[in-house]
């Protein structure tokens, strides 16, 4: 069921392209489930699985917009510490009494500014992104820890808290958060036409230039999303630890890329889809979840996440060769 359901998604985000084997995470997902269910007591639990859907909601809000990136040949390496810094400014914001929404419209405009400052840099001046997004890392970071003096915003703001733990239709608010991520950016990258030249910024962008289209603008724009997407998340960094922690969210954007990288979007090709990211996330999720249940320390955890990223890219790029041999 679930495979029906995923190649359903995989149909209508192809957009009718010519059909092509299903990405290996979708059985990794589906083999990882079912090994940890067997294997790793409590992983089955009713409650370990609203657990892990709230240990990934802030990762797929950031893995959404990072797919956008990563089509377009593109990488944000800076959207941990913007995620930090928009922390740290929305809890600063509260303690002077702004409310939830002034507070966050303040972290989403420092997420707007440093990823227009990538946008400008990368699509305006064709710096390499890597370069860029790093310097951008560093720069948030510090200046995160300079507005705290490299101490925790503590948030005495109870309604964050209470936010975050409130349920919308039995849905608790954090999976909310990441499923109206998931679908803005979804209608964004196939109902738009800026989703059609994100795709073709990867793919054919000298086409995109001679239709006439200021491809620098959408290139420059997709950067200030994934800046946006990083900024509001701040809510859902700040109401879970009920405080701004300057070097919160470190190593986001590893797991961010790997899970976009993990549902098959390539870095070359302008080709992707954006559930295959979402399984990404869930799979990742479920897997750093068994080894925390296995008691496995975390920088082990780190090490399994590359090592499983490395497993599925050479396995979709075996399957694809032998795919297109078919085909040819």
């Amino acid at each position: 069921m679930i495979a029906n359901f995923v190649k359903q998604a995989l149909r209508i985000e192809s957009g009718g392209r010519r059909r092509r084997p299903l990405p290996s995470v979708v059985w990794v997902s589906v083999a990882l489930a079912v090994l940890a269910a067997i294997g790793v007591p409590g992983f089955a639990t009713r409650g370990n699985v609203s657990d892990i859907g709230l240990q990934i909601a802030m990762l797929i809000v950031i893995a959404m917009p990072m797919t956008l990136v990563i089509l377009s040949e593109g990488l944000d390496l800076s959207v941990g510490a913007v995620l930090s810094l928009g922390g740290v400014v929305f809890a600063q914001a509260l303690a002077l009494g702004a409310g939830i929404v002034p507070a966050l419209l303040a972290a989403a405009a420092v997420g707007v500014l440093a990823g227009g400052v990538n946008g400008v840099l990368i699509a305006q001046l064709g710096l390499p992104p890597f370069v860029v997004t790093l310097a951008m890392l560093g720069i948030a970071r510090g200046i995160a820890l300079v507005l705290t003096d490299g101490n925790a915003v503590v948030v005495v703001t109870p309604a964050v808290a209470q936010l975050y733990a409130m349920s919308i239709l039995g849905v608790p608010f954090p999976i909310v958060c990441a499923l109206a991520a998931w679908a803005f950016t979804h209608l964004v990258l196939y109902h738009t036409k800026f989703g059609a030249y994100v795709f073709a910024i990867g793919g054919n962008r000298d086409a995109l230039t001679l239709a006439g289209v200021k491809a620098r603008i959408f290139h420059a724009a997709i950067y200030v999303l994934s800046g946006l997407f990083a900024g509001l998340a701040a809510l859902l960094l700040v109401g879970r630890m009920n405080a701004a922690e300057p070097n919160a969210a470190i190593g986001i954007e590893f797991d961010a890329i790997a899970a976009v990288v993990l549902g098959g979007t390539s870095f070359e090709r302008g080709d992707g889809w954006l559930t295959g990211t979402v399984l990404g996330v869930v799979t990742i999720g479920m897997l750093r979840n068994a080894l925390n249940l296995l008691g496995v320390e975390s920088s082990l955890q780190v090490v399994s996440v590359g090592v499983l990223v490395l497993l599925v890219i050479l396995v979709d790029s075996l399957r694809k060769s032998r795919f297109v041999g078919a085909h040819a």
